[in-house]
């Protein structure tokens, strides 16, 4: 062999063998080791509010909208599961306003349906029981299911809930933000107001009928003593299926150590949420205060006032008020980016924070009781997870702080399903027994 090939082979065999002697670093290795693990894991998010005006022919999940979620993000964060949420905010408790309710949560039903059916059939399916998520899952496509936040929508017609039920529904809360028909809301704590110190007899009813049907009982919005009287009366396990602990953030939408101890005892599931002022209300409100003149002055640019959450609520319901929401959010969203450039901000509530509430829960009620949801379009996100392409840093933050494979997947998917699972063999047994 000519003399340079030697050498340059020689080179080559130093270079390859130097090469191979350089181990992968800690940080590698652990990032390798998380991105392996939320590949083989089913993640789920248990509460993902959506807007009819997103679920069109033109405007639609496949493109990747100005949304949290949109089936891009879904893909390109590693989301497999997503609850949609037939959502109805609280009015009068009369004829005229369980039927507007109702339509409202029809339209959104329909929706939902329509991603699933017409709109992305070949990237999305509905599920209605666990062995349905896995399947779909195992084909490749993301899985939809369906929740509703406030049983406002039931009316005073108990066959309401069944065909709720029949159209998808596996869960449901009884109250949102106000009291409702069925039974009184943590938003009681402000005032302490209450309408039927707990469930209303009709609530009562709806439980038994949850019961029977197998849908899941939602005790995030409901009043601590509505929550007591639910576990009480239920045979199945309950979940919330988005709120944190209270005791790391006092807000009355989290759940003191006395309610995770009555959810423990019942066997059921506490999803965590990635929402800002459920889990660090300090750090959230120094951020927000920060930021206020620079909202004020976006507000200004674009034509209108600015105003608190508590002043928007009090607007009149109607296109103004919408009209306004709908500035209000791009004020948002230009704010979000001025922020990135901004060097003197307080830290933003953050992936750590969310796992923080995780590891206290998981000391608090065993790993078997507690699961993840963002609330993403509802007033969710949190830096690093403040969508649904961000969902692999919420695995990473658990490989971070040494949670085993199977422990990752029991909080994304797998304390949950096994309560829909008991949820659904209670029903079976009341619907033989019947």
């Amino acid at each position: 062999m000519h003399y340079k090939s030697l050498l340059y082979l020689g080179l080559f065999l130093i270079l390859f063998l130097n090469c191979k002697s350089e181990k992968p670093s800690e940080e590698d290795q652990l990032l390798a080791k998380a991105k392996a693990i939320h590949d083989r894991v089913l993640t789920l998010d248990t509460h993902c509010d959506i807007n009819v005006a997103n679920f069109t022919d033109s405007i639609n999940y496949t493109q990747d909208l100005d949304t949290q979620i949109t089936l891009p993000k879904m893909k390109a964060g590693g989301l497999d599961v997503a609850w949609f949420i037939v959502y109805t905010g609280q009015d009068s408790l009369n004829e005229t306003g369980y039927k507007k309710a109702y339509e409202n949560a029809m339209s959104k039903f329909n929706a939902i349906h329509k991603l699933v059916d017409d709109i992305a059939p070949e990237e999305i399916e509905l599920a209605v029981t666990s062995e349905e998520v896995r399947k779909i899952a195992a084909k490749g496509k993301k899985v939809a299911m369906i929740g509703i936040e406030n049983g406002y929508p039931v009316g005073l017609d108990i066959t309401n809930v069944e065909k709720f039920y029949n159209l998808g529904a596996r869960y449901m809360s009884l109250s949102h933000n106000g009291h409702s028909q069925l039974c009184d809301s943590n938003t009681g704590e402000s005032d302490d107001v209450w309408l039927h110190n707990g469930l209303s007899d009709l609530g009562k009813q709806v439980v038994v009928e949850m019961n029977r049907l197998g849908m899941m009982i939602d005790v995030s919005h409901p009043s601590k003593e509505a929550m007591k009287q639910m576990i009480e009366l239920s045979k199945a396990p309950i979940i919330a299926s988005h709120s944190s602990a209270r005791a790391l953030c006092n807000h009355s939408r989290n759940l003191d150590d006395e309610q995770l101890e009555w959810m423990k005892e019942n066997g059921g599931v506490v999803q965590t949420v990635a929402f800002r002022s459920y889990l660090n209300t300090e750090k959230n409100e120094a951020r927000t205060e920060a930021l206020k003149d620079v909202e004020k002055t976006v507000m200004d640019s674009l034509g209108s006032k600015w105003m608190s959450i508590s002043e928007i609520r009090q607007l009149p319901k109607g296109e103004e008020r919408d009209s306004y929401i709908d500035t209000y959010r791009t004020m948002k969203k230009i704010v979000k980016e001025k922020a990135k450039t901004m060097t003197d901000l307080p830290p933003d509530v953050a992936v750590t924070d969310f796992v923080d509430h995780i590891d206290y829960l998981v000391e608090k009620l065993g790993l078997n009781h507690v699961g993840i949801s963002s609330d993403f379009d509802g007033g969710g996100g949190i830096e690093g997870w403040s969508d649904a392409s961000e969902t692999f840093n919420v695995t990473l933050e658990l490989v971070k702080r040494g949670y085993t494979e199977e422990e990752i997947e029991k909080l994304w998917s797998g304390n949950l399903l096994r309560v829909l699972d008991e949820v659904e063999a209670v029903a079976k047994q009341i619907q033989s027994e019947a």
